[in-house]
């Protein structure tokens, strides 16, 4: 479980606000005993001044040494502490600012402030949360200066007691948004010995899994023993509340989610997907050379070079059609051409050429159905046959208005024909220890790997057909072993 203390100078500075019992002084702080090494605290460091060698400087030095999470960190208040280290990582917030003052009729120099990522001005938002996650601070002073356009030309950190009436407010709010365990006391949860963060998309079309997935990840959590709580994309701040992040929102490495990996990885918590999955799995290109130099049976594939045509010659020599042409990064049959003669292909590799300077061809292997085999730990925990759209050939068609998606099979993972089976594990062996769905072709009697996902679906209803429960209860129980071990120094 992880518990969360407000570390200010005196007590007294804490005064303008409601009491809590979380709020401690910095003396307290520096004379407070080792905690439990199983319980993740997490320090929100208020001091008046962060300056090197203060006491708030102190205090985020301790918490790191202690093994506490810290916000601000050392790094940040150093970074925050130069311009010429912190302006680094403002160039490319160019398009945000421009956004912000699209209809904001401002001169000369603003002055804007953030309580952890959050500011009362709506066209403001996301250039606040952008610069928390780059700096997670409790509270940011921004200054903007128009020049040829609008530059962030100073950031600051400050304290509460900086603060006037109503800015004192606006940061009580954020505070308690940012962390509800704060103002309320720690509800009776006997069993619950860790936090488990799953991110979420609410608005998503096709998320990896559905609200009854969800809600049997949520209960299975409780009964053993992991309280599982549903996150956002704006709750990047409150990863060091948890455990374990779980991340059931589509993928991708231009994306938040991958930011939300890696920032979980280097808190040290538990974490699927991991980045170093995302990575692998995210690019097709890097798959089939994997596939390649270990050997995992595949479909023949061939990449293809914006502005080489020498590749489409040998391909249409070598392939013949139809052929497949996929963007390397795209999913749900995103970004997936099938093409029949030579004409279709140079239109079809045009437009697919405006997304990735590669492209990946592959055989056209056709099958009724593919196998979606889940994998966890190099065990495989269920079997799915995605079966074609009807007068389609992939599982997904995409329309303007609709996707349609064809019917599917849920089997145990004993009736799967061995050579499926194997492919589908081979193929996760180089890339980690996570959770996968391999997507297999079965073809006289042997398995084709035709991808890896690193975020492969859950959905009530359909991958725990046949498991049922016992399907959300292995991939808890795996969290929880290594949130476990995690804890214990042994992972």
């Amino acid at each position: 479980m992880a518990s969360t203390l407000l570390v200010v100078d005196n007590l007294s500075d804490w005064n303008p606000y409601y009491p809590s019992e979380q709020v401690v002084s910095f003396e307290a702080y520096l004379a407070m005993e080792q905690t439990d090494p199983d319980q993740r605290v997490r320090v929100i460091n208020l001091c008046s001044s962060y300056s090197y060698l203060s006491d708030g400087y102190y205090c985020s030095l301790l918490a790191e040494a202690r093994s506490h999470h810290v916000i601000p960190s050392v790094k940040i208040i150093n970074d925050l502490g130069k311009n010429a280290l912190y302006r680094l990582q403002l160039e490319d917030l160019n398009q945000p600012l421009a956004r912000a003052f699209k209809h904001q009729h401002k001169d000369g120099e603003y002055r804007l402030y953030s309580y952890f990522g959050t500011t009362p001005e709506p066209a403001f938002q996301e250039l606040a949360r952008l610069l928390f996650e780059r700096f997670a601070c409790p509270i940011l002073e921004i200054t903007l200066r128009l020049e040829q356009q609008w530059q962030i030309t100073d950031l600051k950190a400050v304290s509460p007691g900086h603060l006037d009436d109503a800015m004192q407010t606006l940061f009580a709010e954020a505070l308690d948004r940012f962390s509800k365990k704060v103002w309320r006391k720690s509800r009776a949860r006997k069993n619950a010995r860790f936090d488990l963060a799953i991110l979420i998309n609410p608005a998503e079309a096709l998320p990896p899994s559905n609200r009854g997935a969800l809600k049997k990840f949520i209960t299975v959590g409780r009964q053993m023993g992991v309280d599982v709580e549903l996150i956002t994309q704006n709750h990047y701040g409150r990863l060091p509340e948890f455990d374990g992040l779980f991340i059931r929102e589509t993928t991708a490495i231009d994306h938040h989610t991958y930011r939300f990996a890696k920032k979980a990885e280097a808190e040290g918590l538990v974490v699927i997907d991991d980045p170093t999955s995302i990575l692998r799995c995210a690019n097709k290109v890097y798959l089939a050379d994997l596939f390649r130099t270990h050997k995992v049976p595949s479909p023949k594939t061939w990449i293809l070079h914006k502005g080489n045509t020498e590749h489409l010659d040998k391909l249409e020599a070598i392939a013949g059609f139809p052929v497949v042409v996929k963007v390397p990064d795209g999913s749900f049959s995103r970004g997936i051409v099938k093409v029949n003669n030579r004409a279709e292909l140079e239109t079809k590799v045009g437009e697919l050429f405006e997304q990735s300077a590669l492209l990946l061809a592959q055989e056209f292997l056709y099958t009724d159905f593919d196998w979606r085999i889940g994998i966890f730990n190099h065990k495989a925990l269920y079997a799915c046959r995605y079966f074609m759209v009807k007068n389609h050939w992939q599982i997904y068609r995409h329309g303007a208005n609709r996707t349609d998606s064809g019917n599917f099979a849920t089997l145990p993972t004993f009736e799967v024909p061995k050579p499926v089976l194997d492919a589908a594990l081979k193929a996760t062996q180089p890339i980690g220890n996570g959770l996968y769905g391999v997507d297999v072709k079965e073809i006289n009697g042997k398995g084709y790997v035709i991808e890896v996902n690193d975020n492969p679906s859950i959905d009530s209803g359909v991958e725990d057909k046949y498991l049922g429960e016992e399907l959300y209860r292995a991939i808890i129980g795996e969290l929880l072993r290594r949130m476990e071990n995690r804890s214990k120094g042994l992972d």
